[in-house]
């Protein structure tokens, strides 16, 4: 006869087995069955077919641009977003509630919306139509799209990390002489690194896999304004679907290669 003292022990070992393989079952039915769908698509007609799909002139073009476009929306949303997390968790001033509400705007609104925003702000007849370079269908439009998308994700992440740490320790720093900036320096980013290193691989994976509000205000011009997504999505509407799984494989790869080099860093850190 079973002991009556082991039964639930054995439900409850049942029951967080039972939520494991839920959900194993549901992150691999949205995430690992599809990305290696694409992954037997890409290489279904052998690696010398992926190659020449990635390395035409238009998708060469494209990938530049999108790794250009990363690297400048994600520098400024570094430096935007620490200073905005301080701001609101540092900082005491009128209208707080307001502007922390108004960081988590790209997270509501369509990314369409945003370009045709753009649209009607730098287009014909819109309010800065009259500025002596060109803004739309061209790098400096599409740069101001990639960075609105990407706004919020280094500011959430660091924020929750300077609630954490607190202040005492940039106190003690002020304390012993530090100024404001030695303060920061030595004391503020060491402690929310981490927060920083992750907002900045979430907003890379979003930039460079950002297609709403770039497609309105790019224009998608192969060879001058076209990104990957964009690549991808042309490709595809012409029935070139290896090109178009092989571009896709190429985004895929540029995230988890920034995932990948941000845990490595951590785990050799001591």
């Amino acid at each position: 006869m079973a002991d009556p003292t082991t039964l639930p022990s054995a439900q409850t070992a049942a029951g967080r087995w039972s939520l494991r393989v839920l959900a194993l079952g549901y992150l691999g039915a949205l995430l690992f069955v599809p990305v290696a769908y694409v992954l037997v698509k890409t290489f279904g007609h052998g690696i010398g077919r992926v190659i020449d799909s990635i390395t035409t002139p238009a998708a060469i073009h494209a990938f530049q641009l999108t790794l250009e476009l990363a690297a400048i929306a994600v520098p400024l949303n570094t430096v935007f977003g620490i200073a905005m997390a301080l701001a609101l968790v540092r900082g005491r001033f009128p209208g707080k509630g307001i502007l922390n509400a108004l960081i988590d705007l790209p997270f509501a609104i369509s990314p369409v919306v945003i370009g045709l925003a753009l649209l009607l702000v730098y287009g014909r007849g819109g309010w800065l139509d009259g500025l002596p370079f060109q803004v739309l269908f061209s790098l400096p439009g599409m740069a101001l799209a990639t960075i609105f998308v990407c706004l919020p994700f280094v500011v959430r992440e660091v924020a929750p990390v300077l609630r954490e740490v607190g202040d005492e320790s940039e106190q003690a720093a002020a304390t012993l002489g530090a100024s404001r900036w030695q303060a920061f320096w030595r004391v503020t980013l060491p402690s929310i690194r981490w927060g920083v290193a992750y907002g900045v691989v979430l907003s890379v994976a979003r930039a460079i896999g950002e297609f709403g509000a770039v497609s309105i205000v790019s224009g998608n011009i192969a060879g001058r304004t076209q990104t990957l997504t964009l690549l991808v999505q042309e490709r595809y509407n012409n029935f070139d679907k290896a090109g178009a799984y092989a571009a896709s494989t190429l985004l895929a790869l540029i995230a988890l290669s920034t995932l990948l080099s941000m845990t490595i860093t951590r785990r050799r850190e001591p």
